[in-house]
């Protein structure tokens, strides 16, 4: 059964106050720590922008060095992850004509990382395509399938079963599938996530979503 949410807005939360001038830095920065580097530039733009317009700057920035990472080091399967990652923010973010193509562009990215390297970066493949099946509308406008994100997203948890995020965007999965008490028991999992070394910003961000759904569930 496939029931649809149209939500390409919601893909990525907007939050608060970010100094672009930042970003020239980052270039050199990674070629020394590229994944890392870009990592902690995407908790940036989705946690700690100012306004709209700033975020999608921020994050077509980010694409930018993301894809030309990815052109020096093609075999580098999580800087795809990542790639694809920071496209489908962008197209939550931006939620215009180009939203679309910005989540079948990630579709893809993700779906070659899984044919070749499923368990990179602990199944986060398996986690993003998942979230774009119950988030991207489904036919005839995009490709979204609930049946389909459930599947991706319990091969995550297969993966990563105390990940922070497999746990939260199952859980957020299930509560727009009116499965309360199964999405609480999935948040309450993440919450209780170990932190990620070097993800602080991230790991923040990411509670204060899990905390402001445990809200609206309980």
């Amino acid at each position: 059964m496939m029931k649809r949410h149209s939500r390409i807005s919601a893909l990525a939360p907007v939050a608060v106050a970010l100094s672009l001038l930042a970003m020239p830095a980052l270039t050199q920065a990674a070629d020394d720590n590229t994944l890392s580097d870009i990592q902690h530039q995407w908790a940036k733009c989705k946690y700690d922008t100012f306004n709209k317009d700033n975020q999608v700057e921020c994050l077509e920035k980010l694409i930018d060095i993301n894809q030309k990472a990815v052109s020096r080091q093609p075999k580098r399967d999580d800087l795809k992850v990542w790639l694809a990652i920071n496209k489908s923010t962008l197209a939550g973010v931006d939620s215009g004509l180009s939203a679309l193509s910005l989540v079948k562009e990630s579709k893809s990215l993700l779906e070659s990382v899984i044919q070749s390297n499923p368990n990179v970066l602990e199944g986060s493949a398996y986690t993003s395509l998942g979230t774009l099946y119950y988030q991207v509308p489904g036919w005839p406008i995009g490709f979204g399938d609930d049946d389909k994100a459930e599947s991706m997203l319990k091969r995550a948890l297969a993966i990563n079963p105390n990940g922070i995020d497999p746990n939260f965007f199952y859980g957020d999965f299930l509560a727009q599938d009116g499965r309360k008490s199964e999405a609480i028991a999935y948040l309450k999992k993440a919450q209780k996530a170990s932190p990620r070394t070097g993800r602080q910003l991230a790991d923040k961000g990411r509670q204060m979503e899990i905390a402001n759904k445990l809200k609206e569930l309980q």
